[in-house]
């Protein structure tokens, strides 16, 4: 029986292959270092974090009938997602996401989410034919959505009906396509999660400060937006007010997945009605235990 979810996740589920090297990298670098392969994309590194929260996340995504996607659709199974709505094509191979990092950072990533941009609206199809939702009966509940959708699919999901009553969390895949994210600029339920300098690719200007940015997108339209910096502070900025904080000082021992654990963080404060303040700080927390090595729980 498939079990009720506390919050969908759309977006890219697709498997993360990472290299890690212990010592500083650059340009042509070639070092020793080790290669992990697990389950990964935007959609289900928040899904990920908020299944170690305790919450019960629910992926709307595209995953291949391929031997790769039947163990991806295991692998996260047994993490703690609900996969059952997941879109499963027969003749698309599933995606895959490979990064290089090493002492001093990401050097170099590649996202190949070719099948879940040619999937298009079919993995919308649960909100539409009553299965979650419908145009009559919206689904209501938290929705996480990631910017690995086409420009034109972003575009119908902020103007469609079904996404009428949700609490819309937007977070771009990466800043080449945090341009996709304009239309939810002018969403009155969308919140965005966004770094320094995808905030400055949504507003055309650059930024030096997490505030400074934060402001900028609530100037252009947006009803929320949470900015991060890497290490340097984060604000939460609403028409109220905007807020920042400093992350905790650790040791970076990877950085793949940092923004998403993040907004995972705050999205469960939140869902457990933390003010903005202590949502904050528990999301920063959060990622900095994440890129520590710690689990961020």
């Amino acid at each position: 029986m498939t079990q009720t979810p506390d919050i969908l996740c759309i977006g890219s589920v697709l498997w993360d292959i990472i290299g890690r090297a212990p010592s500083h990298m650059r340009q042509g670098s070639d070092v020793p270092g080790r290669i992990t392969r697990l389950p990964g994309g935007v959609a289900w590194n928040i899904a990920m974090t908020l299944a170690r929260f305790g919450l019960r996340p629910a992926t709307l995504t595209a995953i291949g009938r391929d031997s790769e996607g039947d163990e991806l659709m295991t692998a996260c199974t047994e993490m703690g997602a609900i996969m059952d709505y997941a879109y499963r094509s027969a003749d698309l191979p599933t995606d895959t996401y490979m990064a290089c990092e090493g002492k001093n950072g990401l050097i170099a990533a590649i996202a190949d989410a070719h099948s879940l941009e040619a999937a298009g609206d079919k993995i919308l199809t649960p909100l539409e034919d009553g299965t979650l939702g419908s145009e009559a009966a919206p689904y209501a509940g938290l929705i996480a959505l990631d910017g690995n959708l086409t420009q034109r699919l972003l575009d119908q999901i902020a103007r469609s009906p079904l996404f009428a009553s949700a609490d819309l969390r937007v977070a771009p895949a990466s800043p080449g396509k945090a341009e996709r994210l304009m239309p939810f600029l002018m969403h009155s339920r969308a919140v965005l999660y966004v770094n320094l300098e995808e905030a400055g690719y949504l507003c055309q200007k650059e930024f030096t400060t997490s505030q400074d940015a934060a402001q900028g997108l609530l100037d252009r339209g947006a009803a929320r937006a949470l900015v991060t910096d890497g290490g340097n502070d984060a604000s939460d900025g609403t028409p109220e007010g905007i807020i920042t904080q400093q992350p905790p000082a650790v040791l970076v021992t990877r950085v793949t997945g940092a923004g998403d654990t993040f907004m995972a963080a705050h999205i469960v404060a939140e869902s457990q009605n933390a003010n903005r303040e202590e949502a904050l700080d528990r999301a920063l927390t959060a990622a900095a235990k994440y890129v520590s090595g710690e689990h961020a729980t």
